[in-house]
C-alpha cells in the first residue's frame, strides 16, 4: 500500500506543469507594487525557454483597494530558442496543452501558459492567459518559436 501511495504521488508530480523561476522584479510605484519575470522551461521540449512578465500588487495597493487576494489578470510572454531544440511527447490536436500554471488569487484565478503546435507552419506556440471561475479574462499574450527541420529533432519522429 505505501509504495502504491509513492507511485501515485511521483505520477501526480511528474504530470505537473513545471515551475517558473524568478530571474528579476521591476518596482512599479512606492506603493510595493511590481512586475515580475519568471523564465520557465517547456518540460517537453528541450532547448525552449519562455520568459513571462506578470503585475503583482503590494501591501499599500492590496490594503487600499480592499481585494487582498487577487493579483490583475495581466500577462506578457516570449519565447525563443535557448539550446538545441528537442521535442518530447507533446500533444499536438488544436486545443494543445498546460505547461505552467500560478495561482493569481486565493483560489478563483490562475495565470496558464498552453503550448500548442502549428502543423503547417511548423511552429510552437505559446499563450499566456488568465483562467477564472467565472467573468473570464480577454487579456492574453502570444509568442511563437519556429522549428526548423536541421535544428529540431523529434523523440518520437515529426508528427504527421
Amino acid at each position: 500500500m505505501k509504495r502504491l501511495f509513492l507511485a501515485a504521488a511521483v505520477a501526480v508530480l511528474a504530470a505537473a506543469p513545471v515551475r517558473a523561476k524568478q530571474v528579476g522584479e521591476i518596482s512599479t510605484d512606492w506603493t510595493g507594487n511590481d512586475i515580475v519575470i519568471e523564465a520557465l522551461t517547456d518540460p517537453d521540449v528541450q532547448g525552449v525557454t519562455c520568459h513571462l512578465t506578470y503585475f503583482s500588487r503590494g501591501l499599500i495597493d492590496r490594503l487600499s483597494k480592499g481585494n487582498w487576494f487577487e493579483d490583475p489578470s495581466n500577462s506578457s510572454i516570449a519565447c525563443r530558442q535557448t539550446g538545441p531544440i528537442v521535442v518530447g511527447d507533446i500533444e499536438t490536436d488544436k486545443n494543445g496543452e498546460e505547461v505552467f500554471s500560478e495561482g493569481r488569487s486565493l483560489i478563483f484565478k490562475s495565470l496558464q501558459v498552453r503550448r500548442l503546435y502549428d502543423r503547417e507552419n511548423n511552429t510552437l506556440i505559446y499563450v499566456s492567459y488568465s483562467r477564472q471561475i467565472k467573468d473570464g479574462s480577454a487579456k492574453m499574450a502570444i509568442s511563437t518559436v519556429p522549428l526548423f527541420d536541421r535544428e529540431v529533432s523529434w523523440s518520437k519522429g515529426r508528427p504527421r
